[in-house]
C-alpha cells in the first residue's frame, strides 16, 4: 500500500512539473513584468466575460415596443464582446502566463456585477450596460498602462483596438437610451 501512495505522489509531482513546464512559453518580456500584464489582462478577461453574459442576458430578456431593434443591437454587441476573449486569453499564454480558469475566478476578479433580476426595464438595461462598458474601458486603459511599463506592445495594441470597439458600443447604448420613455407594452 505504501508503494502505491509513493507512486501516486511521484505521479502527482511529475504531473505538476509537466503542467508547469507547459507554461514555459518563450518570450523576451521580463517574467515579473509579464506576470503583471497577465494579471491585468485576466481582470480585463473577467470583466469581458461578465459583460458578455449580462449583454446576452439582456438580449434574451429585453421587451417593449422597440424589442426587435434592442434585441438585435444587444446580440451584435454580445458577439463583439465575446470575440475579444480568445485573443486576450491567448496573449496571456503567449507571454508564458496562465489565464482565468473558472467562473468563480472570473467573478472574483471582475469589477462588474451580475444582474440576476427576473425583469429589467429596457431603459435600466441600457443604463447598466453604459456603466459597465465605461468600467470595462477604464479597466482596459489601466491594463494598457501596465503593458506600456512592461514594453508589451502586442498586448497594448490589442487593448487599443478593444477600447475603440467598447467606445463604439458605449456610444450606441448612450444614443439608444437618450430621451426614451419606453414602456413594456
Amino acid at each position: 500500500m505504501s508503494n502505491v501512495r509513493s507512486l501516486s505522489k511521484k505521479s502527482a509531482k511529475v504531473s505538476t512539473v509537466a503542467r508547469t513546464a507547459a507554461l514555459a512559453t518563450p518570450t523576451d518580456l521580463d517574467s515579473a513584468k509579464a506576470q503583471k500584464v497577465a494579471d491585468a489582462i485576466n481582470r480585463v478577461l473577467a470583466d469581458t466575460f461578465v459583460l458578455y453574459l449580462k449583454t446576452k442576458n439582456f438580449h434574451w430578456h429585453v421587451s417593449g415596443k422597440h424589442f426587435r431593434d434592442y434585441h438585435l443591437l444587444l446580440d451584435e454587441q454580445a458577439a463583439a464582446i465575446y470575440a475579444t476573449v480568445d485573443p486576450l486569453a491567448e496573449r496571456v499564454r503567449k507571454i508564458g502566463c496562465q489565464t482565468v480558469h473558472s467562473y468563480a475566478e472570473i467573478l472574483k476578479l471582475s469589477g462588474l456585477k451580475e444582474n440576476e433580476a427576473a425583469y429589467v426595464a429596457p431603459q435600466d438595461m441600457f443604463a447598466e450596460l453604459i456603466a459597465d462598458n465605461k468600467a470595462a474601458i477604464a479597466s482596459m486603459r489601466e491594463a494598457h498602462g501596465i503593458c506600456d511599463e512592461a514594453e508589451d506592445i502586442a498586448t497594448a495594441s490589442l487593448l487599443e483596438e478593444y477600447v475603440d470597439e467598447a467606445e463604439k458600443r458605449l456610444w450606441f447604448l448612450f444614443e439608444t437610451n437618450q430621451n426614451r420613455q419606453d414602456s413594456a407594452t
